[in-house]
């Protein structure tokens, strides 16, 4: 090949560039990008397993003529919820047990929290409370529901105590064990800067304890929907609870499980609020699935 023809194939395949210019580089095709992994929500998974049992469910059902009174098919409990929420009943007895839960979980936090700053800052007061506290825990808050009963009536104000009660120790304790994990030593650096008592509690003791006030609250609002449950199958005139026996009087078992689909989706809603309060207020701390979509 002549010395022309390779000047003008090399001119093809790289034209000249003019001085002080700069050749501009191509980006990279996809091909040869690193393939990045897409992250799918761990929501989905749960999602499709939930509705792969509930295909489960409905094809047993027809295959096998499962009664009604037995196991309603899936599409027989949605039916009968769409039924419930248009004739308002299940609209009317939600609210009571919405009610009854969040009085009565306030109630637990509020005397959680006090009762966790009184054992954790003074020592008299754990020696004192803190025995009594753990045996008024050994007692079944089941067997204590029928006294509350006789004692407060069949209203509100019972089903809110039984609340409260369920829902106080694991926060107590959670509570406890995070007023207490401030450590020593940057306690006794404040002090020696002269800080109060409460100014330690509020700059350290107090940040260091919200992560584990929070785990406690995850807890206790699931239990609250627990004990609002079953205080009102104790005795009540209403409630979901309530509902719930009403209808297994009456064998309707797809209403039944229909109110069952409420209480959950209430426990449901209510630690997703607990959990969204947690990520914005314990900002400062990364939660476990976080930490393992880092790794």
């Amino acid at each position: 090949m002549s010395t022309n023809t390779k000047r003008h194939a090399a001119g093809r395949e790289a034209p000249a560039v003019p001085d002080g210019e700069t050749v501009p580089v191509e980006a990279p095709t996809s091909s040869d990008a690193p393939a990045r992994r897409r992250r799918v929500p761990e929501i989905t998974y749960s999602v499709l397993v939930f509705i792969g049992l509930l295909v489960v469910w409905q094809a047993v059902v027809e295959i096998f003529d499962v009664s009604d009174i037995l196991v309603p098919a899936p599409t027989a409990v949605a039916a009968s919820l769409v039924e419930g929420f248009q004739d308002g009943s299940l609209i009317t007895h939600s609210l009571v047990t919405l009610k009854e839960i969040l009085i009565g979980f306030g109630i637990a936090v509020g005397s959680a929290l006090v009762s966790a700053v009184l054992i954790t800052q003074f020592r008299t007061v754990e020696r004192v409370l803190f025995p009594l506290l753990i045996l008024t825990q050994t007692i079944p808050k089941v067997a204590m529901a029928p006294l509350l009963i006789v004692w407060f009536g069949i209203g509100i104000s019972s089903k809110v105590l039984t609340v409260a009660l369920i829902a106080f120790f694991p926060l107590l304790i959670n509570a406890i064990l995070g007023f207490r994990s401030a450590a020593y030593e940057q306690v006794e650096m404040l002090r020696s800067f002269g800080a109060s008592r409460m100014q330690v509690m509020r700059h350290l003791q107090i940040p260091s304890a919200l992560p584990h006030i929070f785990a406690g609250l995850e807890v206790a609002v699931i239990l609250s929907v627990t004990g609002a449950v079953v205080a009102e199958f104790v005795g009540s005139s209403e409630g979901l609870g309530y509902l719930i026996q009403a209808t297994n009087f009456t064998l309707d078992v797809a209403r039944t499980f229909a109110v069952i689909v409420v209480l959950s989706a209430v426990g449901i809603a209510l630690h997703a609020v607990v959990v969204q309060l947690g990520k914005w207020l314990v900002f400062w701390t990364s939660t476990p699935n976080e930490t393992a979509g880092e790794v």
